[in-house]
C-alpha cells in the first residue's frame, strides 16, 4: 500500500454482494447492502438519502482526515455526557420528585446499568451491520428518549427512561473501532486518542455543565440542552459519516455474541489488556470519587474549589494529539510499559503526600489523566491488531472490563477511604498499579498470537524499524520462493507475486491484520 493510498483509508472491504442470508434479512435495512430509491440514489432506512460524497465507492474510498476525526471526538463528548448529567442533580431530583436521597440514588446506577447493557448487546453489531445507519439510529434513539427525561413528572418513568438512555448512549464505543478502521495504520493511535479524549472530556464537562445550569434554572433545562446537542450530533454524523458495507455478512447476531465470548477467553493479548485496564480503570475511578472527600475533609475546600479540580483534569484531555502521535511511533507494548511505569510513579507520589501537600494532589490529577490516556490508547491499538474483522467485538470486551473496573473502584476504593482514610485508599491504588506492571511483563511485545507467557522476537520498540525488518524478511523469502518456482523475477512483478504467494495480493478483511497488509504491499513493490 503506497503512502497516497494509506492517506485515504486503511479499510479494505469486499465489494457489494448479491445474495443475502436469513440472518441478514432478520436485521433488515441495517444489515443488507444500501437500499436505493427509484432514481438510484443510495439511502438509509428506506427513506434517508446519503450525500453523494459519502456513498461507498471501493475505488475511491472516503478520506479520513482531521475534520472527520474531530466530529467523532465531539460526538463522543456529547453522547457519553448522557451518563453523567444526573450526578450533580440528585438533590434537585429529590426535591422535584418528593422522594428521599436513598431512592433518588438509584438513578446513576440505572444509567450505568443501561450503558453496560448497551455495551454487551449493541456495540458488537459494529462487526455485523453497516456502521453509518447504526450510529444514526442509536444517536436518534438517545436524543428522543431524553425528551421523556425532560418532561416526565414520575420518578418511575424517569428511572425507566434513564436506563434506556444509558442503553442507547453507546455511539462512542462504535465510533472508536470505526476510527481505527478508517484511519491509515500510521495514524491509527492518533485517531483513537482523539475519540477517546472526546469521551473523557464528556465525562468531565457533563458534571460541570449540569451543575452550572441547574444552579440558575431548573434541572429540566439540562436535559433540554442535551436533546438539542444530541440532535445536532445526529445532523453532523449524517453530513460527515462515510458509508461502508457490513464487514461480516456471513455471521448472525447470536454468532457475533458467541464469538465475542470466545475472544474473551482465547486471545492472550486481549486477556492481558483486560486484566491491565480493569485495575487501571478502578484506580482512575477511585481517585476521582474519593477526591471530593479528600479535598473537603482534609483541606476543607469549598464545593466550588473541588469542582475546579475537574478543569485541571482537562489538561490530560488536551494532550490527546501528542499522546496519539507518540503511540504511533512505538510498539504498543512499550507505550503501555512507559504509561504503567509513569502511573506507578504518580501513585507513589499520591500515596506519600496526598494528605499533606495539595501540590501532590494537583500533580496526581494531571499525571493520572495523561498516564491513563496513554495506557488506554496503546492497549486499544494493540487489541485492534488481533483482527480487523472483529474490532467492534474486541472493543466491546475491552470496554466491558473497563466498566467492571469502574464498579470495582467505586465500591472497594470508596469504602476503604471512608473506613480507613486516604492513605489506605492510596495504597490500594498503588497495589493495583503494581499488578498492571506484573501482568504486562508476563507476556512480551512480539509474542505469537496464541502465546500466553514469555518473550519472542526480541524487544524492538520502534514500530517503523519493526515494520521495515518484517518487510525485508518477507521480500527476501518471497524472492527465494519465486526463484525456486521458476518465476522470472526481473521482468514481471505481478507474476512473481503470484508465484510467491499464490493469489493476487488482496487482503482478506476477515483474517489479515495491518502488518500483513503492509508486508504484502512492500513485497509487491520490492519484487
Amino acid at each position: 500500500m503506497s503512502g497516497d493510498e494509506t492517506a485515504h483509508t486503511s479499510l479494505d472491504l469486499p465489494p457489494k454482494a448479491g445474495a443475502t442470508s436469513d440472518g441478514e434479512k432478520d436485521l433488515g435495512l441495517l444489515r443488507g447492502d444500501i437500499d436505493t430509491i427509484e432514481h438510484g440514489r443510495p439511502i438509509d432506512f428506506g427513506f434517508l438519502p446519503i450525500p453523494r460524497r459519502l456513498q461507498y465507492d471501493p475505488e475511491h474510498p472516503a478520506h479520513f482526515g482531521l475534520v472527520l476525526n474531530v466530529v467523532f471526538g465531539l460526538a463522543s463528548t456529547f453522547i457519553v455526557a448522557n451518563l453523567y448529567y444526573c450526578q450533580p442533580l440528585l438533590i434537585q431530583f429529590s426535591k422535584s420528585f418528593g422522594v428521599s436521597y436513598d431512592e433518588i440514588s438509584r438513578i446513576p446506577t440505572l444509567v450505568q446499568a443501561g450503558y453496560g447493557t448497551g455495551l454487551l448487546l449493541i456495540t458488537p453489531l459494529g462487526d455485523l451491520v453497516r456502521r453509518r445507519p447504526l450510529l444514526l439510529l442509536v444517536t436518534f434513539t438517545s436524543a428522543s428518549l431524553s425528551i421523556c427525561l425532560a418532561v416526565t413528572r414520575s420518578l418511575a418513568v424517569f428511572e425507566a427512561f434513564s436506563f434506556l438512555v444509558g442503553v442507547s448512549s453507546v455511539a462512542p464505543q462504535i465510533l472508536i473501532p470505526l476510527a481505527a478502521d478508517l484511519a491509515p495504520p500510521s495514524r491509527r493511535a492518533s485517531a483513537i486518542s482523539i475519540v477517546l479524549s472526546g469521551l473523557l472530556f464528556g465525562v468531565l464537562i457533563a458534571r460541570v455543565v449540569a451543575g452550572v445550569i441547574a444552579q440558575f434554572t431548573s434541572w429540566r433545562v439540562v436535559y433540554y440542552m442535551a436533546i438539542g446537542v444530541q440532535y445536532s450530533v445526529l445532523l453532523a454524523l449524517w453530513a460527515t459519516l462515510p458509508d461502508y458495507p457490513a464487514k461480516n455478512k456471513d455471521l448472525t447476531y447470536w454468532r457475533i455474541l458467541w464469538t465475542m465470548g470466545k475472544l474473551a477467553v482465547t486471545e492472550p493479548k486481549l486477556i492481558q489488556a483486560c486484566l491491565i485496564t480493569t485495575t487501571s480503570s478502578a484506580c482512575f475511578t477511585t481517585f476521582w470519587v474519593t477526591l471530593t472527600f479528600l479535598l473537603g475533609g482534609q483541606y476543607h475546600y469549598s464545593t466550588l474549589v473541588i469542582g475546579l479540580f475537574g478543569l485541571i483534569g482537562m489538561v490530560g484531555v488536551m494532550m490527546a494529539p501528542l499522546v496519539g502521535r507518540f503511540v504511533d511511533q512505538l510498539v504498543p507494548w512499550h507505550a503501555t510499559l512507559l504509561a504503567t511505569c509513569g502511573l506507578l510513579l504518580i501513585q507513589a507520589v499520591y500515596t506519600g503526600a496526598a494528605g499533606v501537600s495539595i501540590g501532590a494532589v494537583v500533580v496526581t490529577t494531571i499525571g493520572l489523566d495523561i498516564g491513563r490516556q496513554l495506557q488506554q490508547v496503546s492497549l486499544t491499538t494493540s487489541v485492534y491488531s488481533i483482527s480487523q474483522a472483529a474490532r467492534a467485538r474486541l472493543n466491546a470486551v475491552l470496554i466491558l472490563f473497563i466498566f467492571i473496573g469502574q464498579v470495582m473502584g467505586t465500591a472497594v476504593g470508596t469504602k476503604l477511604f471512608v473506613q480507613h482514610g486516604w492513605r489506605a485508599s492510596a495504597i490500594l491504588m498503588l497495589s493495583w498499579t503494581v499488578w498492571q506492571l506484573f501482568v504486562l511483563l508476563l507476556r512480551g511485545p512480539h509474542c505469537e498470537r496464541y502465546t500466553w507467557f514469555g518473550y519472542q522476537g526480541g524487544l524492538e520498540w520502534r514500530k517503523r524499524a519493526l515494520t521495515e525488518s518484517e518487510a525485508e524478511k518477507a521480500g527476501s523469502e518471497g524472492v527465494k520462493d519465486a526463484l525456486e518456482g521458476g518465476a522470472d523475477v526481473g521482468n514481471d512483478p505481478s507474476t512473481t507475486a503470484r508465484a510467491a504467494h499464490g493469489p493476487p495480493l488482496t487482503p482478506d478483511v476477515r483474517g489479515t491484520d495491518d502488518a500483513d497488509k503492509e508486508k504484502q504491499g512492500r513485497f509487491t513493490r520490492k519484487v
